[in-house]
C-alpha cells in the first residue's frame, strides 16, 4: 500500500471531465497535497519534448495516466487513424520515459472498449484476448490495450511497478455534451433539452435500440483508480464499473422520463449500434482493492441532467 498524501502525483488530462473528479477527490478524500496536472496545451504528451517538460516541471512519484483522445461511435469512425496512433505513442512514450526515470508508480487507463467484440457477459478480465474488438472503436481500443502489454512487459523485465485499470463507459457533471464527440449519455440528455426548448415533437437517436451497454458515475469511477494507486500493485487488469446492464432502447426510455420530454423517439436503424453487449464482472476490483460503485443509476443521471441545464442556462463570461 501507498500512502498517497505526501506523495508528488501527476494526473495526466487533469483537465478532462475524469481528470477533475480524480483531482477533487485525491485532494479532498485522500488528502494528498501535491496533485499536478499535465494537459494541453501547456504539455503536449504527444510529443517527447512535451513529455520531458512535464517530468522537469512536476517531478512525479506517481503518475496517473486519463489523458486520451476520445469520443462516441461517430468520433471513432471518422477518426480511427487519430484515434490509433495519438493514443498508443502518448502512452508508449509517456511509460518508457516514467520507467527510465525511476517513478515509483504508474496507473494506466485503459477501455472497455479493448475487450473482443462478442464477450461472454459479464466481462472478466480473463476474456481481454479472446478475440477482435467491435470495429467501429476498434483502433482506440487497441492502442490503448498496448498499453497493458507495456505495462506487463516492463514489470516482468525492469520490475517496474504500472498497472492497467479497464473503466466502462463514464457519465457525470462535467461531461463533454458535444453533439461532435459526445458518448451516449450527454448526447440524449442534450437531444432531449435541445428538443423541449425548441418546440421540436421528435428525437432521431442511433442505432436499432438494442444494445445493451454500463455506465459508471464519474465519481465513483475517480475513487475506484485512487483505491487502485493506493492499494493495487499486480500485472493482471482489473475493470471498474457498476455491475448493471441497460439496453439503449430503455436507456433512452429513461432520460426520455428524467429530462421531461414528451415527444417521438425516431430510430436510425442505420446507424451502427456499436459493440452489442457491454457489462463488466466487477468482482477482481472489489477483491483486490475494495472499490465498489455507489451512485445508482438514477440518481447520477438526475445529478447530470441539473448540472447541464443549469450550465447552459447560465450566462456567457464576457
Amino acid at each position: 500500500m501507498i500512502d498517497l498524501k505526501d506523495k508528488r502525483i501527476t494526473v495526466t488530462g487533469g483537465k478532462g471531465f475524469l481528470g477533475r473528479a480524480l483531482g477533487e477527490k485525491l485532494k479532498n478524500a485522500w488528502g494528498c497535497r501535491h496533485v499536478a496536472i499535465a494537459d494541453l496545451p501547456e504539455y503536449d504528451l504527444r510529443t517527447l519534448p512535451g513529455i520531458e517538460k512535464m517530468f522537469i516541471d512536476q517531478r512525479p512519484e506517481l503518475i496517473i495516466h486519463l489523458a486520451a483522445i476520445v469520443g462516441g461511435i461517430g468520433a471513432n469512425s471518422e477518426n480511427p487513424g487519430q484515434f490509433f496512433y495519438d493514443n498508443a505513442v502518448m502512452g508508449i512514450h509517456l511509460l518508457h520515459e516514467a520507467y527510465l526515470r525511476g517513478i515509483e508508480k504508474f496507473v494506466a487507463l485503459g477501455t472497455i472498449c479493448c475487450y473482443p467484440k462478442f464477450t461472454p457477459v459479464p466481462f472478466r478480465e480473463e476474456s481481454l484476448w479472446d478475440g477482435y474488438p467491435e470495429e467501429t472503436n476498434a483502433p482506440y481500443g487497441l492502442a490503448k490495450k498496448m498499453l497493458l502489454v507495456q505495462s506487463q512487459a516492463y514489470r516482468q523485465q525492469y520490475g517496474f511497478h504500472s498497472i492497467f485499470l479497464m473503466p466502462v463507459n463514464l457519465y457525470g457533471p462535467g461531461d463533454n455534451f458535444d453533439p461532435r464527440s459526445s458518448h451516449v449519455i450527454p448526447a440524449l440528455i442534450r437531444k432531449c433539452i435541445d428538443a423541449m426548448e425548441a418546440g421540436q415533437s421528435e428525437i432521431r437517436v442511433w442505432g436499432t435500440g438494442n444494445a445493451s451497454r454500463e455506465f459508471l458515475y464519474v465519481d465513483d469511477a475517480a475513487e475506484g483508480i485512487a483505491l487502485a494507486a493506493e492499494r493495487y500493485d499486480k500485472p493482471e487488469p482489473v475493470n471498474l464499473g457498476a455491475g448493471f446492464e441497460i439496453t439503449i432502447r430503455d436507456l433512452v426510455e429513461l432520460i426520455v422520463t428524467l429530462t421531461g420530454f414528451v415527444g417521438k423517439i425516431v430510430w436510425d436503424a442505420g446507424k451502427p449500434d456499436g459493440q452489442p453487449r457491454r457489462m463488466l464482472d466487477v468482482s477482481k476490483a472489489k477483491a483486490e482493492f475494495g472499490f465498489a460503485a455507489r451512485t445508482t443509476f438514477a440518481d447520477g443521471l438526475r445529478r447530470t441532467i441539473e448540472w447541464y441545464r443549469k450550465t447552459r442556462q447560465e450566462p456567457a463570461l464576457k
